[in-house]
């Protein structure tokens, strides 16, 4: 059985990536490895992706890869730089960032495309992350992740499906949700807005399933 390192900054992101394996790929042997500081300590230390932070994400692959894990997948997306550079060094399994198997199926679709996120700096670092040809409209579910926080995830999926009928109102012919945790409204998005949606977790398994099969 493929063995698949889940490597974790927010807790958030657990629960999707987890469900989306046992619904697509559930004879994958999952493990999960969280650190909930590696995101509060970027945002507290101001010095940004430097060399302990990109150490930290080293020794979180390779005890990984002590484990036999054969594939990577890491699910936040602030860490691209720290991410590639374990890709380099552990270039004989597939290592992948949150976002890019998702961003690989968007720009093999046709039409605007609608990406949505609850969290408004993902809105200025992801759209550089797609091909310079494709057409994206973007979109802020505010106060989409103060629900999710404070455990209202009706109230979360409901305003992201608002902005997917308002995307598909703009032109959008497919809509894109920018984050692990958004996966959760999917259903809601493809009730309300009638469109097709991408998630990244989805996204991500079929990406992996792929690449350790060969």
């Amino acid at each position: 059985m493929t063995r698949i390192a889940l490597i974790h900054a927010l807790s958030h992101s657990v629960a999707p990536i987890n469900e989306a394996f046992a619904r697509d790929w559930p004879e994958a042997v999952r493990m999960n490895l969280l650190d909930d500081s590696l995101s509060a300590d970027l945002a507290r230390n101001g010095k940004g992706l430097d060399a302990a932070m990109h150490e930290r994400f080293q020794r979180l692959a390779q005890y990984a890869v002590d484990t036999g894990a054969q594939g990577i997948l890491f699910t936040c997306s602030a860490f691209g730089p720290c991410i590639e550079a374990v890709a380099r060094r552990h270039a004989g399994i597939p290592v992948l960032k949150p976002n890019e198997a998702m961003i690989d199926e968007a720009a093999q679709g046709q039409g605007r495309l609608g990406l949505i996120a609850t969290f408004a700096p993902t809105l200025a670092s992801m759209p550089p992350e797609f091909p310079q040809d494709t057409a994206l409209e973007l979109a802020l579910a505010e106060g989409a992740l103060d629900a999710l926080n404070a455990g209202d995830v009706q109230r979360h999926d409901t305003l992201i499906a608002a902005q997917a009928t308002a995307l598909r109102e703009r032109g959008c012919t497919r809509i894109a949700l920018a984050q692990f945790s958004m996966a959760r409204a999917r259903a809601a998005c493809e009730a309300g807005g009638g469109l097709p949606v991408l998630t990244t977790v989805d996204s991500a398994v079929r990406a992996l399933r792929r690449r350790t099969a060969q």
